[in-house]
C-alpha cells in the first residue's frame, strides 16, 4: 500500500531527478531517503567522463544524510523514467542495506507507477559490518 509518506518521498526524488547530471547515459535518476526522525535527503545521479567515477542517486542521498550525522535510514524512494520503476543497482543495494536493513524501498516513475519492497528482499543475506567485526575478532584471537 502506498502511503502519503511514500508519495512525499517520491515527489522529493522526482524533484531531485530534474537535477541529474547524466550527459553520457541520458538516464536521469532521482532518490530520496528518510531518516528515522523524518528528515529527508535527496540525490541525483552524477556522471563523469571517467565512467567508473559516476555516483548513483541513491548513494548521493545516503552520503548526504550520513555526512549530516544520520545513519538510521528507514525509507528510500527512487525515480527513473522507465516504463516500469527500476530497482537500485547492486552497489546501491549494499549501501542502502548498511544504513537500514529493514528499509522500505519505494520505486516510481513520472507517470505515477509505484512498486514497493524492502531492501532485505532486494539484497537477501547482505554483507554487514558484523562480517568484518567477526573477522577482526578472529584475527585478534590468532595474535
Amino acid at each position: 500500500m502506498v502511503t502519503e509518506e511514500d508519495r512525499a518521498l517520491l515527489a522529493a526524488a522526482l524533484d531531485a531527478q530534474s537535477r541529474a547530471y547524466c550527459p553520457f547515459s541520458r538516464y536521469p535518476v532521482g532518490a530520496a531517503v528518510r531518516t528515522a526522525c523524518g528528515k529527508v535527503y535527496t540525490g541525483c545521479n552524477v556522471e563523469s567522463a571517467s565512467f567508473s567515477l559516476t555516483c548513483c542517486a541513491e548513494r548521493v542521498a545516503v552520503f548526504k544524510a550520513v555526512s549530516d550525522g544520520y545513519r538510521d535510514l528507514v525509507a528510500c524512494s527512487i525515480v527513473t523514467s522507465d516504463r516500469t520503476p527500476a530497482p537500485p543497482c547492486g552497489a546501491c543495494r549494499q549501501v542502502l542495506y548498511e544504513f537500514g536493513r529493514s528499509m522500505r524501498i519505494v520505486l516510481g516513475n513520472p507517470e505515477g507507477e509505484v512498486r514497493i519492497s524492502q531492501i532485505s528482499d532486494l539484497l537477501p543475506d547482505g554483507f554487514t559490518p558484523e562480517h568484518l567485526l567477526s573477522r577482526t575478532e578472529v584475527a585478534e584471537e590468532l595474535d
